[in-house]
C-alpha cells in the first residue's frame, strides 16, 4: 500500500556510565550519594553521640580566599580565544616579536579581566553575606538549664529546638498545639506554596501524663526514661528552610549541614549556550582562519626570505584586530541592557530575567511547549490572582447523583434540600428507599469531610483569634489546605450550608444551617498521593456512634472500588469532555468489629520494616470494597485571560505550540479547544492506546493520512511509539499544527523538549509553573517559569520568569525580536570596525614591500575601538526598526527571524566586503592625497576612519534615539578634544601636526576621502528601500 510508512525500529545506543553511584569517593559524602547508616540521637544531649556529623553551616561560594583569584583566572582562560590574546599580549615581552608599547595589548586585556574579576568578586561577595546572614540566626535551645539561645551554626544533631521557622532538618518531637498537628509551607524548599500537614509522633503527645516536670513556660524534659516503639514517616519531619503556618513546635535535630535536604537535593542544571554565541563563535573562528591565510600570504610575498618563522608571528600580531577583542565584552554589556529592558517594561510587570547570557534566544523560538496549568497563588486564604492557560482556581460547576444533576444555576436547589433536611431533623432513610434531600445531604456531608482541610481563626482587628475559634466566627476563619481544590470543594459546602468550623489531629466539626455542630472523630486517614490518586478518611458520628469510611479519588481508580453501576463512567466522559475536573465520592459504613479487626492489621502493617508501604496498602485495599457511590463532583479550571489572542499571536508568528499535561485526554482536549489552541477548521486526530509495536505501526500510518490536523495523544501511547518508531512519530508530530500530549509524566516532558532539538534543530521554549515541570524547563533552550499557585519552584529553575501567560507574547515578540536583531547588529559592526583597520594596515604593509611595521601605534590603536567609537557602536543596543505596538499587531514579522537572516554567512560576508572596500578607499585615498611629509597619512588616514565609523553608524541605525545622538557627537568631540589638547601624547612619533591637521587642505581630503567611502553605501541603500523594501519599512511608513 502507498499509505504505508517504512518504518524502521529505533536501535538505542548502550550508554557507558563510569561515574561512581554512591558519590565522588568512597570515604566521603560530599557528593550526597553515600549511603547512610541508622543513628541513635540523644535528646537534648548532643555530646553522648557516637558519630560524627557535619556542622551546621551553609556555604554556598564557589571560591575561598585563597582559591579565588587563580579559580577566576583558569576559568577566563580555558576558552581558546581569551588564551589567544593573553599569548598575544605576553608576545610583546619577546624584543623580536615586539610591535609597539606593551599597554597596547594588556590595557585592553586587562579591562576585560577587571570586569570579569570584580564581577564575580560582587558575586562571591553577595554570597557570603547571604551565608553568614544564615549561618547567624538565632534559635531557642531546650537543655538542662532551661532554654538557651544558640546561633544556627551552632546546632549539633541531638538539640532540642524550638521553632517556628526551620533551617535544619528534624523530626518532630513534641507539638506544643492544642490540636497537635500543623501545616509546613515548603516555597523556600521546593518552590512549593501548598500547605503540607504534619503530624507529631503520638507519644509524644502523651508525654505529660509519664513523669515530667515543667521547666520553662510549659516546656517540659523527661526525668525517667520511657521505652516506646512507634514507627515514623515523612509526616512527622520537618525539613530545612520550611515556615510553619501557626502554633510552635519541639522538634529534635536529626540532620544538619551538608546533610540537609536542600543541600543534598542541590544540583547544577544542564549550562545553556545560545544559539548565537554558537554562531559567533563559528564566524571569529572563520576570522581566525582569515587572519592566518594574511599572515601566510604576506610572509610568501617575501619569498619566505630570512627569519620567516618570526615574520610569522609578527604578521599574526600586526594583523590581531581581525578577531575583535571588543566583540565579547560588547555583547555581554548589550545583553546586560537587553536584561534590563525586559525587567523595567512596565507593560510585563514582575518579569525577572534569571540568565541574562541569552535574551537573544527569545527572538528565534520555533516550538513553545507549555503545561495546562500556568498560575499563580498569591494567598490562599486572601485572593487567587489568575495566570497562565488555566488559573488552576477551582470553581464548582456540577454535582451529580446518578439520576439527577445540579449546576451552578440549580445550586441553590441543593442548599433547599441540606436547609430542609436539617430542619425537619428526620433519620436518613435505608438503602432500600432514599430521598433526594437524603441523597443530596449525604452527598455533602461526605465532600465535607473527606479531605485534608483545617479552618484556622485568626484576629481581624474587632475579634482576637481565641474568641474567633470559641464562637466559630465566619470573618476570621481561613481555611488551609494542601490543594486549593480542598479548599474550593469545602468553600463549596460552606455556600450550600454545612461548614467546617472546626479540625484537629482527632476530631472534626461541621454545623449545620440551624447552626447545631456536628462532631465527628477522626479514626483513620489515608492521603492522596499520586500513585494512589485518592484519598480516604474513617470517621466516628458522636451522636450516633456511626463508623464510616468515605472515599474520593479519580474515575480511573474509583471505578473498580464502588458498586456496579451504569452510569459512572458515561457521566464522567461528558463532564471531561465539559473541561470538568471529575472527583468519584464514595462510602462505606464499618461496624465496630470490622474496624477494629482493621486497625489492629493497620497498626501492625506500619510497624513493618520490610516492605512497610505494600503491606500497608494492601491492608486499606482490603477495606476499599463494593463501596456505595454518592455523586461526581465537577469542577473547572478557569480559562486565563487573554490566553487566546496570545496563542493566536504565537501561531501567527510561526511558533508551534504543544500543550504537555497530567490531564485526562478528554479533559485537555477540552482545554485546547477553549483556549483555541486547536482552531475552528483543524480536525483533531485522537492517536488510539497502544500497548505493541504493530499496533503503534497501524495507528501511524492511520494518522498520516490526515493533512493539517492536531495531534492528541496519551503519555502510555507516546511511550510504545518513541520505543518503536521515535524518529517516524517525531516526523510526523513535527508535521501537526499543534499537538496535545495528556497523561504526560515529567520525565517524558523533558524526553519530548529533546527530541524536538535532536530532530528538528529548532530552538524550543518551555513554560512551566509546578515542581512537575522543572526538567522540561531546563531541557528546553529557553525556559520560561510562571509564579503560579502550584509554587516558585518552575520560576526560580527557569530561565525568564513572568506573572501571566499573556505576558509570553510581548516577551517574544518585542523583547526577544529586538534583543536577536540588535545582537546580530552589535556584533557585526564590531567585526567590521576590526576588519577596516585590519584592512588598512594589510594596504600599507603592501605598499612598503611587506614590511611588518604598525601603521597606528599606542593611544591611537587603543582609542580607536574605546573612546572614539565605543558609545556610538554600542549604541545600536537601543536600535529598532517598528515599534513595540506594530511589533505585537503584526507578528508575521517575528516569523523573518526564524531563519537567522540577520546574523548568516551571506551578512558577515556583505559587511567583510564593505570592510575590505572602506578600508581600502581610506588607505589608498590617503596614500594618494599626502603631499610633501609622509607622516600625513597616518592624520589623514585615522581622521577619515574615526569620520567614516561615525558615519557608518549613522547609516545603520533605523530609529534614531536620543542617545545614539549624544554618543555620535560625544565621540567626535572626544576625537577633536584629543586632537587639540593630547596632540603631544598621542603624536609621540610626530604623526599629527596642530599646524597641518588646523590647515584646509587636511580638512577636504579627509572629507573627500570619507566621502567616498560611505556615499556609495548610502546610494545602495536608498535604491534597495525605494525598489525591494524589507517587510518592517512597509508598516513604518
Amino acid at each position: 500500500m502507498t499509505d504505508n510508512i517504512p518504518l524502521q525500529p529505533v536501535r538505542h545506543k548502550k550508554r557507558h556510565d563510569n561515574k561512581r553511584r554512591d558519590g565522588c569517593c568512597p570515604w566521603s559524602r560530599c557528593c550526597g550519594g553515600g549511603d547512610f547508616r541508622p543513628r541513635t540521637v540523644w535528646l537534648g544531649h548532643p555530646e553522648k553521640r557516637e558519630q560524627r556529623y557535619p556542622r551546621n553551616v551553609i556555604n554556598n561560594q564557589k571560591y575561598n580566599f585563597f582559591t579565588f583569584l587563580p579559580g577566576v583566572l583558569f576559568n577566563q582562560f580555558k576558552y581558546f580565544f581569551n588564551l589567544y590574546f593573553l599569548l598575544l599580549a605576553c608576545s610583546q615581552f619577546v624584543n623580536e616579536l615586539r610591535l609597539g608599547a606593551l599597554y597596547t595589548y594588556w590595557v585592553p586585556l586587562g579591562f576585560v579581566l577587571i570586569i570579569t574579576i570584580v564581577r564575580e568578586a560582587v558575586e562571591e561577595m553577595r554570597c557570603f553575606l547571604r551565608d553568614k546572614e544564615v549561618n547567624s540566626q538565632i534559635y531557642s535551645k531546650l537543655s538542662t538549664r532551661g532554654t538557651v539561645k544558640v546561633k544556627s551554626s551552632g546546632i549539633q544533631v541531638g538539640d532540642l529546638i524550638i521553632v517556628e521557622k526551620m533551617y535544619i532538618s528534624t523530626f518532630f518531637s513534641t507539638v506544643f498545639h492544642h490540636k497537635g498537628s500543623c501545616f509546613l509551607r515548603t516555597d523556600q524548599l521546593d518552590g512549593e506554596t501548598d500547605w503540607k500537614l504534619r503530624l507529631p509522633v503520638a507519644c509524644t503527645q502523651r508525654l505529660p501524663t509519664a513523669a515530667v516536670s515543667l521547666v520553662h513556660d510549659s516546656f517540659f524534659v523527661i526525668k525517667n526514661p520511657i521505652f516506646i516503639n512507634e514507627s515514623l514517616s515523612i509526616e512527622n519531619t520537618l525539613w530545612a528552610s520550611t515556615v510553619i503556618a501557626s502554633g510552635t513546635v519541639v522538634g529534635v535535630v536529626i540532620y544538619t549541614g551538608k546533610e540537609l535536604r536542600s543541600v543534598m537535593n542541590t544540583s547544577n542544571p544542564r549550562h545553556k549556550i545560545g544559539l548565537f554565541d554558537l554562531e559567533v563563535n563559528c564566524l571569529t573562528k572563520i576570522l581566525f582562519g582569515a587572519l592566518v591565510v594574511v599572515s601566510l600570504v604576506m610572509v610568501a610575498l617575501q619569498h619566505f626570505a630570512g627569519r620567516w618563522y618570526l615574520q610569522i608571528f609578527r604578521f599574526l600580531l600586526l594583523f590581531s584586530n581581525i578577531v575583535p577583542i571588543s566583540l565579547r565584552v560588547n555583547l555581554d554589556m548589550g545583553k546586560m541592557v537587553f536584561s534590563w529592558m525586559i525587567k523595567k517594561d512596565s507593560k510585563i510587570p514582575g518579569t525577572v530575567v534569571r540568565a541574562s547570557t541569552f535574551p537573544e534566544q527569545l527572538g528565534r523560538i520555533s516550538y513553545l511547549l507549555t503545561d495546562k496549568t500556568e498560575t499563580s497563588f498569591k494567598n490562599i486564604k486572601t485572593k487567587i490572582l489568575p495566570r497562565t492557560l488555566t488559573q488552576n482556581e477551582m470553581v464548582f460547576r456540577r454535582l451529580h447523583l446518578g439520576t439527577v444533576a445540579y449546576g451552578m444555576d440549580s445550586m441553590d436547589e441543593v442548599q433547599s434540600h441540606v436547609f430542609n433536611l436539617q430542619a425537619s431533623r428526620a433519620p436518613v432513610a435505608t438503602k432500600v428507599r432514599k430521598t433526594i434531600s437524603s441523597r443530596v445531604h449525604e452527598a455533602v456531608k461526605a465532600i465535607a469531610l473527606v479531605h485534608n482541610v483545617t479552618p484556622v481563626y485568626e484576629s481581624n482587628g474587632v475579634t482576637d483569634q481565641a474568641e474567633a475559634e470559641m464562637h466559630y466566627e465566619d470573618t476570621c476563619r481561613v481555611y488551609q489546605a494542601s490543594s486549593p481544590d480542598e479548599v474550593s470543594l469545602v468553600q463549596w459546602t460552606e455556600s450550600v450550608g454545612l461548614t467546617l468550623v472546626g479540625r484537629d489531629q482527632s476530631s472534626m466539626q461541621l454545623r449545620t444551617p440551624s447552626g447545631q455542630i456536628l462532631n465527628f472523630t477522626i479514626l483513620q486517614i489515608f492521603p492522596f498521593t499520586y500513585e494512589s490518586k485518592r484519598m480516604g478518611i474513617i470517621v466516628r458520628d458522636e451522636s450516633t456512634g456511626e463508623i464510616t469510611f468515605y472515599m474520593k479519588g479519580a474515575d480511573v481508580v474509583m471505578a473498580g472500588i464502588v458498586q456496579y453501576n451504569d452510569w459512572l463512567e458515561e457521566e464522567c466522559g461528558n463532564m471531561a469532555r465539559e473541561g470538568l475536573r471529575v472527583l468519584v465520592v464514595a462510602k462505606k459504613s464499618l461496624t465496630e468489629e470490622q474496624y477494629q479487626d482493621f486497625e489492629a492489621r493497620y497498626v501492625q502493617a506500619k510497624l513493618s520494616v520490610h516492605d512497610r508501604s505494600l503491606k500497608v496498602a494492601t491492608v486499606i485495599e482490603s477495606l476499599e470494597m463494593e463501596m456505595e457511590l454518592l455523586c461526581l463532583t465537577g469542577v473547572e479550571d478557569q480559562l486565563q485571560a487573554d490566553v487566546r489572542p496570545t496563542l493566536e499571536i504565537l501561531r501567527n508568528a510561526g511558533i508551534k505550540v504543544w500543550m504537555l499535561t497530567g490531564d485526562k485526554l478528554e479533559t485537555a482536549t477540552c482545554t485546547a479547544k477553549n483556549a483555541h489552541l486547536v482552531t475552528r477548521n483543524q480536525d483533531i486526530h485522537v492517536f488510539r492506546p497502544v500497548t505493541t509495536r504493530s499496533e503503534a505501526h497501524l495507528e501511524l500510518n492511520a494518522f498520516r493520512r490526515k493533512h493539517d490536523c492536531a495531534l492528541v495523544i496519551s503519555g502510555d501511547s507516546l511511550e510504545v511509539c518513541l520505543k518503536y518508531y521515535e524518529y517516524e512519530f517525531m516526523e510526523l508530530a513535527c508535521q501537526c499544527p499543534a499537538v496535545v500530549c495528556c497523561r504526560c509524566a515529567p520525565t517524558q516532558k523533558a524526553q519530548i523538549v529533546r527530541l524536538l532539538q535532536e530532530r528538528t534543530g529548532k530552538l524550543t521554549c518551555a513554560v512551566g509553573d509546578g515542581g512537575n515541570d522543572v526538567s522540561m524547563i531546563q531541557e528546553a533552550d529557553c525556559g520560561v517559569g510562571v509564579e503560579g499557585k502550584e509554587g516558585k519552584q518552575a520560576s526560580l529553575a527557569a530561565d525568564f520568569s513572568i506573572t501571566q501567560f499573556k505576558h509570553l507574547g510581548r516577551l517574544l515578540m518585542v523583547h526577544g525580536r529586538n534583543s536577536y536583531k540588535r545582537s546580530a547588529a552589535l556584533s557585526q559592526f564590531v567585526i567590521h570596525r576590526s576588519l577596516c583597520i585590519s584592512t588598512m594596515q594589510a594596504v600599507f604593509s603592501s605598499v612598503f614591500y611587506f614590511a611588518s611595521v604598525p601603521l597606528y601605534q599606542g593611544f591611537l590603536i587603543i582609542g580607536y575601538s574605546t573612546i572614539y567609537t565605543m558609545f556610538p557602536v554600542f549604541s545600536l543596543v537601543l536600535d529598532k526598526d517598528v515599534k513595540s505596538e506594530v511589533a505585537m499587531l503584526y507578528p508575521e514579522l517575528y516569523k523573518d527571524l526564524l531563519k537567522g537572516r540577520p546574523l548568516s554567512f551571506k551578512t558577515f560576508l556583505i559587511w567583510v566586503l564593505i570592510s575590505i572596500y572602506q578600508g581600502s578607499i581610506i588607505m589608498y585615498g590617503a596614500l594618494l592625497l599626502f603631499e610633501s611629509e609622509f607622516v600625513h597619512i597616518v592624520a589623514i588616514s585615522f581622521t577619515s576612519l574615526i569620520l567614516t565609523e561615525l558615519l557608518m553608524v549613522a547609516l545603520t541605525v533605523q530609529t534614531w534615539h536620543w542617545l545614539m545622538i549624544v554618543a555620535e557627537l560625544l565621540s567626535l568631540a572626544c576625537y577633536i578634544a584629543s586632537l587639540v589638547f593630547l596632540h603631544e601624547f598621542i603624536g609621540k612619533y610626530s604623526f599629527f601636526y596642530v599646524y597641518f591637521i588646523a590647515t584646509l587642505s587636511f580638512v577636504w581630503k579627509v572629507t573627500a576621502i570619507t566621502l567616498v567611502s560611505c556615499l556609495p553605501l548610502y546610494i545602495l541603500k536608498y535604491l534597495r528601500r525605494r525598489f525591494s523594501p524589507p517587510s518592517y519599512s512597509k508598516l513604518t511608513s
